[in-house]
Order: structure tokens, then C-alpha cells, then sequence
């Protein structure tokens, strides 16, 4: 009886240390570390830049899937000696045109890319946007050699490229 009663004893004077023991919880994950405001904005305006990119050149394929189309087939017409003066020159004006265009492109581009190139910031992301503008150069190329509808598709790439950059960004 006297084991049971000291075995008793000591479990109440145990019973309130076990239980007051630990009353705080420890918290042992770190606060979640956000990138500074000026470099999450920086962030911000670069991907819109690529965005804006991605938003004309798209704008700028469709309206040459069009016209790549009419040029292919005044071009055909007049190998056949088939093609008004009048027809000629709208073609004459549609080419230089889409040059002007594609090489409006290479400049933006180009500019995108020294942007990305000079912040520090946008840096990281340059290494997948690099090479966009000499993509942009080739579908120059192409176009100064009458291939239109291979420029489009190079620009293609290009702008699938672009939309790789924005992916990371975000």
C-alpha cells in the first residue's frame, strides 16, 4: 500500500510539469522572403515589355499571313505577264512595306534585348530572351530576298521565344 500511495504522489507532482511543460509552440519555418518592391516592379515592367512585344508581333503575323498571300500571287500573275502596272506597284509597295515592318521589329527587339542585357534586375532573363533580334534579323534577310512567308515563319519562333521569357518572369 505504501508503494501505490508514493507511486501516487509522484505522479500528481509530475502531472502539472508534463503539462505546463512546453506552452509555447516553436515555430521553426523562416517567414517566406519576398524580393524587394523596386526589383518585383522591374520585374513587372520588363514582362510587359515582352509582353507588348509578343502583343505587336502577333498583331504584325497575322496581317502578313494576308498579305505574304497577295504578293505570292501578283508575283505569279506577273510571270505569266498577266499583272497590271497598277497590281505591280500595290506589290512594290507591299513588299517594302512588310521590309520596313520586319525591320521595325528587329529594332524593338534589339532594344528589348539591351534593356534585359543593362538591369541588373532583368539580367537573368536575358540568357533566354538573347538571340530574339538575330531571329528578327534573319526573317529581315528573308523578306530583302523575297521569301515572305519564311520570314513570317521565322517570326514565329521568335515570338514563341518571347512567350518562353514571359513564362519565367512570372
Amino acid at each position: 500500500m505504501l508503494r501505490i500511495a508514493t507511486l501516487f504522489i509522484t505522479l500528481i507532482m509530475l502531472a502539472p510539469s508534463t503539462l505546463s511543460g512546453q506552452t509555447r509552440r516553436r515555430n521553426t519555418r523562416r517567414p517566406a522572403t519576398t524580393p524587394s518592391p523596386s526589383v518585383s516592379i522591374i520585374r513587372r515592367q520588363g514582362a510587359t515589355r515582352v509582353a507588348d512585344q509578343i502583343k505587336n508581333l502577333s498583331r504584325f503575323l497575322y496581317l502578313l499571313g494576308g498579305v505574304a498571300r497577295g504578293i505570292e500571287v501578283a508575283d505569279e500573275a506577273a510571270r505569266r505577264n498577266e499583272a497590271s502596272p497598277t497590281i505591280l506597284e500595290q506589290t512594290r509597295r507591299n513588299k517594302s512595306s512588310v521590309k520596313t515592318s520586319i525591320q521595325a521589329v528587329r529594332e524593338g527587339l534589339d532594344k528589348l534585348e539591351l534593356d534585359f542585357r543593362s538591369n541588373p534586375e532583368l539580367n537573368r532573363y536575358y540568357i533566354r530572351l538573347a538571340g530574339v533580334a538575330a531571329g528578327a534579323s534573319r526573317a529581315e534577310q528573308q523578306a530583302a530576298s523575297n521569301q515572305f512567308e519564311l520570314a513570317g515563319r521565322t517570326l514565329i519562333d521568335v515570338a514563341n521565344r518571347l512567350t518562353d521569357v514571359l513564362l519565367e518572369m512570372l
